[in-house]
């Protein structure tokens, strides 16, 4: 179970949480999961460029570790990455110390300033040991690319819904997600561009 938007409680409860990007004009934040992904991140990358478009990686350290071509290739191109753990666990079923350790792990083939938590849970003790190092990164808009009961329309009705200037866009450079990706992020692109949106990386 997820839910399209960050509840307004949620950020209200933890301050510290980036959710959304006020005052930077008609500017949306596209982020990418789970990658890199061979096969999947060039396409993102492709995709990107063709609109001038920049974004935030938020890599697994095994898949960096095992394709640092691709998070170089994501550097080159201008865009930012994140760290996202370097296995995916799951904080709420995670002890701490275990969990600061696998980020840490990843922070040995990530240079970041960002942490974003796999599922987008943390423990609080979790959540005060990672915000002296990182700022921590949720978002304002989540379409469900990785679900495999949905289609690529519904994901884009989502984000056609709630995306709105200052919005952070979750997606997945990942196989599971590729189905959908490939289809709504050039949709999406073209539509926005044309409504004068710009994307750019997290500030």
């Amino acid at each position: 179970m997820y839910l399209p938007r960050t509840p307004a409680l949620i950020q209200k409860l933890f301050p510290d949480l980036l959710c959304r990007v006020e005052g930077e004009g008609n500017v949306a934040y596209l982020t990418f999961d789970d990658g890199p992904t061979p096969g999947v991140t060039e396409e993102v990358l492709d995709v990107l460029a063709q609109y001038d478009a920049k974004a935030t990686f938020f890599c697994l350290g095994r898949q960096v570790a095992h394709h640092p071509e691709l998070s170089a290739r994501i550097i080159a191109e201008g865009h930012r990455m994140g760290n996202h753990s370097y296995s995916h666990p799951d904080g709420w079923r995670t002890s701490t110390h275990q969990y600061l350790e696998d980020v840490a792990l990843a922070d040995t083939v990530i240079d970041a300033d960002f942490f974003r938590p796999p599922y987008g849970r943390l423990r609080p003790a979790q959540y005060t040991a990672l915000k002296k190092k990182y700022r921590i990164v949720l978002w304002d808009v989540m379409p469900g690319d990785f679900d495999t009961t949905r289609s690529a329309d519904d994901c884009y009705q989502i984000m056609q819904q709630y995306v709105t200037p200052g919005s952070i866009i979750v997606l997945h450079d990942s196989q599971k997600a590729y189905s959908r990706l490939k289809e709504i992020l050039p949709r999406f692109l073209e539509e926005f561009t044309a409504k004068g949106y710009r994307f750019e990386a997290l500030p």
